[in-house]
């Protein structure tokens, strides 16, 4: 029997009231974040300081326009190890890389925390060593091990898609970028502040011969060691996400006797699976993941990344270049607290604008608009260049472009958070998350182990030779935003 209808029955049928958001578990999920931080304080705490070093170690015998060059070699470093061992190892010239085989494939299988164990372990030593390092190679093998026993980045992205559902996902990948956001602005700022400090506090450090010999030891001590308390913290109280992995933390060492009765320690065997898993539960073979969805996700992940990279990588160069080869001149501590105040900004925006942005967007909207404000903040570099070059200067309508193009600069965070779930979604099933997530980042490793020293290095030619009036690199960064923008529109309009 049909409803009755009266004067007071609506002309419009009401909307079913949307899904209920479900409860992030605040507990873990702070933790993820917690330790998350690490890695962003570690790659951000160097870039100050970085085209300082350079200079002081004195590999480019001062040639100012050989600084970028470097630069960017050691920023690229870090990513191409990464690259390499998100899914598979094959340097087999640097110590320890042999133990750090398909990081995020065989989380799938042990479990998310003894991969980031791991990691956390290898972010902290390697850092400590590049503090002590005297010599460019002596760098460059640091900066390696980093990247090279750090699988972390796909791992805690499977940690968030398996603690989250379809209601509260964007609202977990709003939260994400907090931790780089933070470290964005306590990692230049603790490299602007604590790089040379025996010159910068000489009343403190001043007598402190440790530190003459070794300038940049304190800054990279203070990420290291968060590392290891990050490692502490995930040890105690992370807990697994995977379902019923092949071998949990307590049982990595089993304690036997052997035929003589003496004591022995045996490590479990992997296929050591005490629970039965369905097939449609288990990862997927690696040739599963190759189908369009992901390949289209993680291309523009890696296109996304590519655009950004060469932004991060020249934005700190440029600032240090001497103004009359058309930078800012600017010191390590500026440079660090302008970087700051983009982590400060971006953290705010991230947390209180993407989730409604998304929402009101979707997704490819939303990863659009980030990649178009790259032309503008592109183009803020060649007018700073003709602004400082035509004064003699940075004046205050320089500044004015500086704090545009940082503000132009936090659209691009937006278009993370928006691949993130288009990424999760592509997975064949939860239990290849991991498999997925290693598979995009490795893409996006392999971008920014070009694109730092591949920029850098175009920049110093650029500079050096005049090449389009100085402007070469600017116009080669301009087409690959064109070509990210292009790339953009093959993703599906909805998740």
């Amino acid at each position: 029997m049909s409803p009755q209808v009266d004067e007071e029955t609506p002309l419009l049928q009401v909307q079913q009231d949307k899904p209920q958001r479900t409860p992030l578990p605040w507990f873990q999920f702070t933790i993820v974040l917690f330790l998350q931080l690490a890695e962003p304080l570690t790659s951000q705490v160097i870039y100050p300081f970085l085209p300082q070093l350079i200079r002081d170690i004195g590999i480019t015998r001062g040639d100012e326009t050989k600084v970028g060059h470097y630069v960017g070699l050691l920023q690229s470093l870090f990513f191409l190890t990464q690259a390499m061992t998100v899914l598979h190892v094959s340097l087999t010239s640097v110590l320890l890389i042999c133990i750090t085989k398909h990081w995020s494939r065989i989380s799938d299988r042990i479990g998310r925390k003894p991969v980031i164990l791991i990691g956390l372990f290898g972010l902290s030593m390697s850092m400590y060593c590049f503090g002590l390092a005297t010599t460019f190679w002596g760098l460059v093998l640091s900066r390696s091990l980093n990247g090279a026993l750090n699988g972390n980045i796909g791992v805690i992205k499977s940690i968030m898609a398996e603690m989250t559902d379809a209601t509260n996902i964007a609202q977990a990948y709003a939260y994400m970028p907090i931790a780089w956001s933070t470290g964005g602005v306590l990692g230049p700022m603790i490299g602007g502040a604590l790089a040379r400090p025996a010159e910068q506090f000489p009343h403190l450090f001043g007598h402190n011969e440790f530190l003459k010999k070794y300038p940049y030891f304190l800054p990279c001590a203070v990420p290291a060691t968060f590392s290891a308390i990050a490692w502490l913290v995930t040890f105690l109280f992370l807990e697994e996400t995977v379902q019923a992995p092949a071998f949990a933390l307590p049982k990595i060492f089993r304690f036997k006797t052997n035929n003589t009765g003496k004591l022995m320690i045996s490590a479990p065997e992997i296929n050591d699976v005490t629970t039965e898993i369905p097939d449609n539960e288990k990862p997927v073979p690696f040739r599963k993941l190759l189908n369009r969805r992901v390949l289209i996700a993680a291309g523009n992940y890696a296109t996304l990344s590519l655009v950004d990279i060469t932004f991060r990588a020249i934005q700190p160069l440029f600032f240090s270049t001497p103004v009359e080869l058309g930078g800012l001149g600017l010191p390590p501590s500026s440079i660090g607290n302008l970087l700051s105040i983009f982590g400060l900004l971006n953290g705010v925006m991230q947390v209180f604008f993407f989730a409604k942005l998304h929402d009101y967007f979707g997704s490819k909207k939303t990863f659009i608009m980030g990649i178009a404000s790259t032309f503008p903040i592109f183009a803020c570099f060649p007018i700073l260049t003709y602004l400082v070059k035509s004064n003699g200067g940075v004046t205050p309508l320089a500044w004015v472009f500086v704090l545009l193009q940082i503000i132009f600069s936090l659209s691009i965070s937006f278009s993370y958070g928006a691949i993130f779930i288009y990424i999760s979604a592509a997975s064949p099933n939860r239990a290849s998350l991991g498999a997925t997530n290693g598979l995009s980042q490795m893409t996006v490793s392999i971008c920014r182990a070009i694109g730092p020293a591949a920029s850098n290095s175009l920049f110093s030619l650029s500079m050096k030779h005049h090449y389009l009036g100085g402007f070469l690199v600017y116009y080669v960064l301009f087409t690959i935003a064109a070509l990210a923008l292009v790339a953009a529109t093959l993703l599906p309009r909805k998740v």
